[in-house]
């Protein structure tokens, strides 16, 4: 499943949330925008008996991450189909709010975290992955740059200026906010094939290759399959570099 590719892709980063967020025995944690819900059972089981709620707005991914859940007996971990932004959160119950990639789509950011803000306990916390800006991120300029198209959608990187972004949790409701780079590399495959059809998954590249011409198109694969190549390393398979921030916060 593709949402769990992500969690291959990300391992790395994932290291970084777990010891920002730093959950705690007892704790009530919510996960915004968990896909499979990897991080959920994670802080699943840093938290128990305290209690985790996974939301997401893929309904596959939710499925998977309760299959993998009660496959692993996590008793304490739940998943709600929801989009965080406009969700009716119990108010005042999480101690924390943790997001691995999963709050940079909100159509209404500023609405999305003072809807957070609001499920969260009086200084309850807060410690999301984001991406950087677009230019320091290797894996969508050299994709980008292979399948010859101009991107027209910075939403992965909305929240990559950290001046920005320090403005508009300020104005949901939190303080004390950190920015704390992550320079950590991505992993697409274990081999080329691998990662063409993880890049093939990319909702972006479906795009770009139907509005090109067969020939164009076919010419944009032996360009992505040549950049995935030149990317192979070793036993770590295809890697790019990446680069994000781990963002914290509490509400005031």
């Amino acid at each position: 499943m593709h949402a769990e590719r992500h969690d291959a892709e990300l391992r790395l980063h994932n290291v970084h949330l777990r010891a920002a967020a730093g959950v705690r025995t007892g704790e009530s944690v919510l996960d915004i925008g968990c896909g499979a819900g990897q991080t959920t059972r994670e802080a699943g089981r840093a938290a128990a008996p305290g209690h985790v709620l996974g939301v997401d707005i893929s309904a596959p991914a939710i499925e998977r991450a309760r299959e993998l859940t009660a496959a692993q007996g996590l008793d304490n971990v739940a998943y709600e189909l929801a989009d965080a932004e406009v969700h009716p959160f119990a108010a005042e119950r999480h101690d924390i709010a943790i997001s691995r990639f999963g709050t940079m789509f909100f159509a209404d950011p500023a609405a999305a975290f003072a809807n957070i803000a609001r499920a969260l306990c009086p200084s309850g916390r807060l410690a999301l992955l984001v991406w950087q800006a677009r230019e320091r991120n290797e894996w969508t300029l050299e994709i980008d740059a292979a399948l010859g198209v101009e991107p027209d959608d910075d939403s992965p990187f909305s929240l990559g200026d950290p001046d920005a972004t320090k403005r508009l949790l300020e104005r949901a409701g939190f303080v004390d906010i950190r920015f704390a780079d992550v320079d950590e590399p991505v992993f697409y495959g274990p081999d080329v094939a691998a990662a063409l059809e993880f890049v093939y998954g990319f909702r972006s590249t479906v795009q770009a290759l139907a509005n090109l011409e067969p020939a164009a198109a076919a010419r944009a694969e032996r360009r992505l399959h040549e950049t995935l190549a030149a990317h192979l390393r070793g036993d770590d398979g295809v890697v790019f570099d990446s680069r994000a921030w781990i963002v914290s916060a509490r509400r005031g």
